[in-house]
């Protein structure tokens, strides 16, 4: 606690000076005791800015580190939050810093895998790629197979941890000084980044979530993802096949290499409907440096630190969403909303339909292209302050996700949207899902019948038998062998056909 006490004023420091106080002071879901103390320390430390607020907080979160770049990412799908505008600024955030220098590569490389030359026949001591939290190396192993090899940059637990438990006191305390904004669910929110955080410090994790989606995708044609070398994989390395491709943004070379723009789309789409919405289970970092095309056009994804998850309600919800808002039905919407228990009974429907269409329509008003799902969620999100909208934490990493996914699209194809392709592939989907759990309905029916109807119908049997051995009287008559012999074939077929 007192480390994050005497971190404080440096963050705030920097958060000041880039202006980011005096907007956090028009949040009015703050007290307004706690928002003129803001606005007080603006007037006083923030510098002249003609940078986008968005902007300037994304300047001042790359000067605090690789913890906050990649909790300023996270922030990027939280347009109820921070606003649609800032949101889509905190999005540019790249994560990218200098690579750590070779001397140290071999030492962690020697010390998870032994002798570096009895592992790979070739080492490119130089990074192809780094981040805050690894960076990536080309080799070969001594079999020839051509791999990449990704390594945790050292220290970078202890940094991301001291950045969370500073996140987990600023969100607790927020939510003290604000109990109106424990909706917002902003604890949930800095556990989740955690969550995801832990799984990227431990590459054996990001392997077994490469090894998971590549065996969901197995029969899908067009899409492919590389294996993993677990003989080489620890908590500190992964070493993975290497793709031979082209970067899905790189049109011109795509072009000229014979790829049919149109079919890349097509598989784009088809590939973020069998993640999110068949499997549940999804690429959560689509950046344009994370798909490569190979040369026969397949689709290959890398880096898989970021993976999301969602049950079959939040699949069903989404694919109902998708479906209404790109065919206008914003009282669908709205009833999806309150459907999945997202507002209050008591907020007026068709009044919310309306604030819905309000910020909806303007993005939808647009050629087809240009129109992205991305924003309109956010925007939706954005209602929460005046509907009181209980925030899914799950949904804000598909946000970010389908950002993302919009972004390389219009690199790809600036005349195209891949959200009709994947509305007809999620909307299909749910009405079979729907007829699934129709049949499963019908047959509990019918289970929940036989279960209290056999024990009437076996007692009747019974019945039967004990008397076939005694003296028929009068007194003691039971049902006849007929009726006996139909009441068991009638058991038998209620428990055949409920089996069908």
């Amino acid at each position: 606690m007192l480390t994050i006490l005497f971190r404080f004023p440096y963050v705030a420091w920097h958060l000041s000076r880039g202006g980011i106080l005096g907007h956090l002071s028009q949040v009015t879901i703050l007290p307004i005791w706690f928002r003129s103390f803001l606005r007080f320390f603006d007037r006083i430390l923030a510098r002249k800015n003609k940078e986008r607020p968005g902007l300037a907080l994304a300047q001042a979160l790359t000067a605090l580190g690789p913890g906050f770049i990649k909790f300023g990412q996270a922030l990027s799908t939280r347009a109820d939050l921070i606003g649609a505008d800032i949101a889509a600024d905190l999005a540019t955030l790249q994560d990218q810093l200098d690579a750590f220098p070779p001397h140290v590569v071999k030492r962690v490389v020697q010390r998870e895998l032994g002798d570096i030359d009895e592992v790979f026949s070739s080492f490119d001591e130089n990074a192809i790629a780094a981040a805050s939290i690894a960076q990536v190396h080309f080799a070969q192993l001594r079999n020839g197979k051509d791999v990449a090899v990704k390594i945790l940059r050292p220290g970078i637990r202890y940094k991301l941890e001291r950045d969370i438990a500073f996140f987990r006191t600023m969100a607790r305390f927020i939510e003290a000084v604000a109990p109106n904004t424990k909706r917002l669910k902003l604890c949930d929110a800095v556990e989740q980044f955690a969550h995801y955080s832990d799984i990227e410090l431990d590459l054996r994790l990001e392997a077994a979530s490469a090894a998971k989606l590549k065996e969901n995708h197995t029969n899908d044609a067009g899409i492919a993802i590389p294996s993993v070398e677990w003989q080489f994989t620890t908590e500190q390395i992964m070493v993975m096949e290497r793709v031979h491709g082209t970067r899905i943004d790189d049109r011109q070379a795509l072009i000229a290499n014979g790829h049919d723009i149109d079919e890349i789309t097509k598989k784009a789409a088809a590939a973020f409907f069998y993640q999110v919405f068949r499997d549940g289970f999804f690429h959560a970092d689509m950046h344009p440096g994370n798909i490569f095309i190979l040369d026969d056009g397949t689709l290959v994804p890398i880096d898989f630190g970021i993976m999301g998850n969602l049950s079959l309600e939040d699949r069903l919800f989404l694919a109902r969403l998708l479906t209404s808002i790109l065919d206008k039905d914003y009282d669908a919407v709205a009833r999806l909303h309150l459907d999945a228990g997202m507002i209050s009974s008591d907020v007026p429907i068709s009044g919310f339909a309306q604030a819905i269409r309000a910020v909806t329509e303007p993005v939808m008003d647009q050629p087809m292209g240009d129109v992205s799902l991305g924003k309109i969620l956010g925007q939706i999100f954005g209602l929460s302050r005046r509907y009181h909208i209980e925030v899914q934490p799950q949904f804000t990493l598909l946000q970010k996700t389908m950002v993302m996914a919009e972004g390389v699209a219009r690199q790809l194809n600036p005349n195209a949207n891949m959200w009709p392709l994947a509305r007809d592939l999620a909307a299909e989907w749910a009405s079979d899902q729907d007829g699934l759990l129709a049949h499963i309905n019908t047959f509990a029916d019918k289970a929940l019948l036989l279960g209290m109807r056999l024990p009437s119908l076996i007692e009747h049997a019974e019945e039967f038998l004990k008397n076939k051995n005694e003296p028929e009287t009068p007194a003691s008559k039971g049902v006849s062998w007929i009726e006996a012999s139909i009441l068991v074939l009638i058991a038998i077929g209620i428990t055949y056909i409920v089996l069908l």
